[in-house]
C-alpha cells in the first residue's frame, strides 16, 4: 500500500519525467515507472522520497523484474536488498543478449 502522504510528482527533480505528461501520472498505476525513473536518473533525495511511498518489498518487485539497469545502479541496488544480481531481471537479459560491439567474433 502507498503512502498517500508523499504523493506528489512536484516533489521529485524535475528532469525525471520529462518524457512524460506529470498530470496524468498515477502512483498506483504508474509504479513501474515512477520507480524505474527514479531509481536510473534520480538523485539521492528522490529515491529517498520513493522509499517514503511504496513499500521496500513493492520497490524491490519492480527493480527486480525490470529489463534494463545500468551497472551501477544494479549493484546499488543488489546491494540495498541483500540479493544477487542473477536474481534481477536485467541481469540474466543482458547476459544472454551479446552485444556485436562486445562480441569476440569481429
Amino acid at each position: 500500500m502507498i503512502n498517500k502522504e508523499f504523493c506528489n510528482i512536484d516533489n521529485f527533480s524535475s528532469h525525471l519525467f520529462w518524457d512524460m505528461n506529470k498530470s496524468n501520472l498515477d502512483f498506483e498505476k504508474s509504479k513501474s515507472q515512477i520507480i524505474y525513473h527514479v531509481v536510473e536518473y534520480g538523485v539521492m533525495t528522490d529515491w529517498l522520497l520513493i522509499q517514503k511511498i511504496y513499500p521496500k518489498e513493492e520497490i524491490k518487485a519492480v527493480v527486480t523484474n525490470l529489463r534494463t539497469l545500468d551497472k551501477v545502479t544494479l549493484s546499488y541496488l543488489s546491494h540495498f536488498f541483500q540479493i544477487d544480481k542473477t536474481q534481477f531481471r536485467c541481469y540474466t537479459t543482458s547476459q544472454s543478449a551479446q552485444s556485436f560491439w562486445n562480441s569476440d567474433t569481429h
